[in-house]
């Protein structure tokens, strides 16, 4: 790796870090806004929350990752066009393999840490965000008791219209739809969150509950003075919960049957564990766009706005479509193939343009610039 190498690598390397640092800030700070109000309000502790949110970012990583780097080359490869640098480099001897190396090496690096995120990363911190989200719900079910709002606690919605002094809950509704054959209503006009052994309860004061007779329709109605509604999710480990696509690794995705998955979900997990394959060379397939349009391209005194608006556009529609790829894989499995083929596609041109195209207007660019 020659001076010229190193030096356009290490400027790419720290701009990609950069970049993906302040993107991930952005997307941090957009997805937290919805439990701030657990902090303020509801007292969630600071450590909770940042672990809970924490562990939200690597899934958003391995769509940050690719799309800092086509900005970092563009941009670098446009400032080196602007400034002339990218002739005089040209002109000194070097091809567009020595011109596109450091982009690519950045790339591959980007592909490796994608490939570590959706392969092993990505399944261990949703798995362990929604163990955190579990424990929430059972430790710190006032947390999500939100005034004025229905909240779903996997099979119960609650709602309150208000919360009184030391937690007294005032107008109660809880519908628990837990049994489908034997739903209830129950209302109240106040009561309270107690925590026990066993897990949460809602005690329920001066109110009724509701049940209607599946067979025959006929609704009946009991009125109590204290009623209990055990709002614990289970009393069972977590983790032996039905998994989530995104909790389970690429070979459960792709080789899993019933009843470890869900017949209707065998279609969304092959489609979810093909992407994780796939996704990671959107890196190595931005990046050859960028270089396709700009490092074959050659100097001109009208500017560069027209290629880096086409770069931006064929990589948006990548982008695009490899989301719509997957959802139309996940309803149909033999459109798998296009969603492989959306990857390499741009792979294929990109490199491909970027190495034969530019041979051929080499020496019209060196001759522009000498008359300009």
């Amino acid at each position: 790796m020659n001076r010229l190498t190193r030096y356009m690598l290490k400027q790419q390397l720290i701009m990609m870090v950069f970049v993906t640092l302040g993107l991930l800030c952005v997307i941090w700070l957009s997805q937290s806004l919805r439990f701030v109000e657990m902090i303020v309000n509801r007292g969630l502790s600071i450590s909770v929350f940042l672990q809970l949110t924490s562990l939200l970012l690597p899934s958003f990583l391995t769509i940050i990752i690719p799309i800092s780097l086509f900005f970092v080359i563009v941009f670098t490869y446009n400032k080196l066009i602007q400034d002339r640098e990218l002739i005089i480099m040209r002109s000194a001897g070097l091809n567009q393999w020595a011109l596109a190396k450091p982009a690519l090496i950045v790339a591959l690096l980007s592909t490796g840490v994608c490939y570590f995120l959706t392969l092993f990363y990505l399944p261990y911190s949703y798995q362990q965000f929604k163990e955190l989200q579990f424990s929430i719900r059972n430790d710190y079910s006032s947390v999500l008791l939100q005034e004025g709002s229905f909240t779903d606690l996997d099979g119960l919605t609650v709602y309150v219209r208000e919360v009184g002094r030391d937690n007294e809950l005032l107008g109660i509704l809880v519908h628990d739809s837990r049994d489908p054959d034997q739903q209830t209503t129950m209302m109240a006009k106040h009561g309270a969150l107690l925590r026990t052994d066993e897990g949460p309860r809602i005690v329920l004061l001066d109110g009724n509950r509701q049940e209607v007779n599946a067979e025959d329709g006929t609704m009946s109605i009991l009125y109590f003075d204290r009623y209990a509604v055990d709002i614990a999710h289970s009393a069972e480990d977590p983790t032996l919960r039905y998994r989530e696509a995104r909790e389970r690794g690429v070979f459960n995705l792709l080789t899993g049957t019933p009843p470890d998955i869900a017949s209707n979900d065998i279609g969304a997990f092959r489609a979810e564990g093909h992407d994780r394959l796939i996704s990671p060379l959107n890196a190595i397939a931005f990046a050859s766009i960028a270089l396709a349009v700009l490092v074959s391209s050659s100097f001109s005194r009208r500017g560069q706005t027209g290629r880096l608006l086409i770069a931006i556009g064929v990589m948006v529609l990548c982008q695009a479509l490899g989301i719509a790829m997957k959802n139309l894989a996940a309803k149909n499995s033999a459109l798998i193939p296009l969603m492989y083929a959306n990857a390499f596609l741009p792979i294929i041109l990109g490199l491909y343009w970027t190495f034969r195209g530019p041979q051929i207007r080499a020496k019209r660019a060196i001759a522009e610039e000498a008359e300009a």
